[in-house]
């Protein structure tokens, strides 16, 4: 009798959860220093020839960069996922995404002679790469976890690598906290800020040496011995998966809204003087001119108290991250996340009254917002990539969860500027906004099919 073939080897699950979970850390680490930056130096030091308001929205129009490459790398990165599989792709797209955030900490300001206009725009540049780095990177790690997980426990697996967006936002923002105390403004202006960047190259090391150490997903293995591996994974997609795909992009959406407004616009508002005579003290004392006409009154928070006020709320994100999973493995993924979804348009609704409830408000005002954001984060690991066969799976879940991000990301913080702006103080139009989103990712939910029991293996000719 002939030998038995070798079955493939398989991942251990205390490897699968750490290379999903450290490569995630070190993408939203690296994407968190810049959202972080882009609010507290970026403005000062890329835009210098700008009044405030305008470096402030030209430092965001920077950040959005990202957005428009993360599509463009979930489509790259994809293609190689579903083609060669998804070892190799998750080890270029971590090194795509350190490589540049590295870089970013090398330039120097616009002030620098010769370098007024080459410095912000290789800044945008590498935040571009960074865009591109993070759009392979999530779909590859969230299949990573699912694709590994026993059988009934996809979701559970599958909020490990959401729990990378928690660790690197506390990882980063603590990094730059700890610079903020310990140096002084001109110091952590000169190169504090620095730091964070070019220390993205030791987490890359240990995230590679995870990563090499894995073997190829099981489920992308049967899709190679059986001859079923997509030539053009996209126009596959495109031509069997189309509703699936829009789907995806509306059903990310207010996830990807309620996060960059509770992480980059709230630090913006909570950080910004609560009155013309402390802002125009505040400009006094830094050396810079003050324009009453494009002042708008923020809480008046330090940049330290905020800081922290962010990072207790990011806690309760980890927390309800995990919560998450064995709640969308219990109710189903679309139960759940409906649920999650109508509270998150109630919660937009609450914007004034919270940021205007003194302190108590304030604080809770983070804590209910990334409370939210992990209870519908976490289920996505395995909500995108059930929605779709395996051999397109890379690259349909990736393009759907990038294309949402800029629908929902990569304008959210420069339109909740602009409507802050516009109301001359009041953030109501923000929650609003918040609201609206939710109310469509609403509609793509009850568009779309229970996905926890579907068989994971399906192959799409």
């Amino acid at each position: 009798m002939a030998a038995p073939l070798p079955q493939a080897p398989a991942n251990p699950r205390s490897r699968v959860i750490l290379a999903s979970l450290i490569g995630t850390s070190i993408e939203f680490y690296d994407f968190y220093v810049y959202a972080t930056a882009a609010v507290l130096v970026f403005p000062a030091l890329f835009f210098p020839n700008q009044d405030p308001a305008t470096a402030l929205l030209s430092s965001f129009a920077s950040f959005g960069a990202a957005f428009i490459g993360r599509p463009l790398g979930s489509i790259l990165f994809g293609h190689f996922g579903d083609r060669i599989g998804r070892k190799t792709t998750l080890i270029a797209a971590l090194l795509t995404m350190g490589v540049a955030t590295f870089l970013i900490g090398c330039l120097p300001g616009a002030s620098t002679p010769g370098w007024t206009f080459l410095a912000p725009a290789l800044l945008t540049l590498f935040r571009f790469a960074q865009g591109i780095g993070l759009g392979g990177e999530w779909s590859g790690a969230a299949l990573l976890a699912t694709e590994n997980a026993p059988e009934g426990k996809r979701a559970i697996f599958g909020t490990f690598p959401q729990l990378g967006a928690p660790i690197g936002f506390i990882i980063a923002n603590g990094l730059f906290l700890t610079l903020s105390l310990t140096l002084t403004t001109q110091q952590f202006a000169t190169w504090g800020w620095r730091i964070p960047f070019i220390a993205s190259a030791l987490l890359v090391i240990v995230g590679l040496y995870v990563r090499f150490r894995l073997v190829e997903a099981p489920t992308f293995t049967r899709v190679v011995e059986s001859g079923a591996v997509a030539r053009v994974p996209l126009a596959r997609l495109f031509r069997t998966s189309w509703r699936q795909l829009i789907l995806g992009t509306f059903i990310m959406l207010a996830t990807y809204v309620l996060f960059y407004l509770m992480s980059t616009f709230t630090l913006t508002f909570g950080t910004t003087p609560s009155s013309a005579a402390a802002a125009k003290a505040a400009a006094d004392a830094a050396g810079k001119p003050f324009n009453p006409d494009t002042f708008v009154a923020g809480l008046g928070y330090t940049r330290p108290e905020f800081l922290i006020m962010l990072i207790i709320g990011v806690v309760f994100f980890g927390a309800f991250t995990l919560i998450s999973g064995p709640l969308a493995e219990r109710f189903g993924r679309r139960a759940m996340l409906s649920t999650v979804t109508v509270g998150i348009i109630v919660f937009g609704l609450l914007f004034v009254p919270l940021a205007g409830g003194g302190l108590v408000g304030v604080m809770a005002w983070p804590i209910l917002g990334f409370s939210l954001m992990g209870l519908t984060f976490g289920p996505m690991g395995a909500q995108l990539p059930e929605l779709f066969a395996t051999n397109v799976r890379y690259t349909g879940s990736g393009i759907s969860y990038n294309v949402s991000s800029i629908l929902g990301a990569a304008v959210a913080p420069f339109i909740a500027v602009a409507l802050w702006q516009a109301a001359g103080g009041s953030i109501f139009f923000v929650g609003i906004y918040l609201t609206g989103a939710a109310i469509i990712t609403l509609v793509a939910l009850r568009l779309s099919k229970e996905s926890r029991d579907l068989d994971f293996t399906t192959i799409v000719e």
